[in-house]
């Protein structure tokens, strides 16, 4: 019986600093010891974003641990990492990026059904200080509508 996979590494600063628009899923190119990392869950994509290099979208900063039982073939921590989209997709998101004045950022990495590390993408405009305050605000409208309801019920 297969185990289930729990590896879901999320990036919960993306939600209060960016207004998403597009999301998609992507491949990630990795070397063996670096799975082997994202598999015991020493990765974070808390810094991180997207970059477009020769017509190739590559994740910066994102930083996965190194493998603890590697030899001296282990990975750098931060290197540039490839992440695998079709064409079509890569070339609405290079347009939209440089036309539209928009970001990639990336929100979760996972690994699914198959095995194979997944990384959710966002395309995404950043929040103007009155949009962070209005998100703070609604939080705590949120937060306290369910202490009365917590209270009444």
């Amino acid at each position: 019986m297969k185990q289930a996979n729990t590896i879901n590494i999320k990036n919960r600063k993306a939600k209060f600093q960016y207004e998403f628009l597009d999301k998609y899923i992507a491949g990630i190119k990795l070397a063996g010891t670096e799975i082997k990392a994202i598999r015991q869950g020493k990765a974070s994509i808390a810094e991180s974003f997207c970059e477009f290099q020769d017509g190739e979208l590559y994740v910066i900063n994102m930083h996965v641990e190194e493998y603890s039982h590697a030899t001296h073939f282990n990975h750098n921590p931060k290197s540039e990492r490839k992440l695998l989209l079709q064409k079509r997709e890569l070339r609405k998101l290079e347009k939209e990026v440089k036309n539209g004045g928009l970001t990639i950022i990336p929100l979760r990495l996972f690994i699914n059904d198959r095995g194979l590390a997944k990384i959710q993408i966002t395309l995404a405009k950043g929040k103007k200080l009155y949009d962070k305050r209005e998100t703070i605000k609604d939080r705590d409208n949120k937060r306290k509508l369910d202490r009365i309801k917590k209270e009444y019920n």
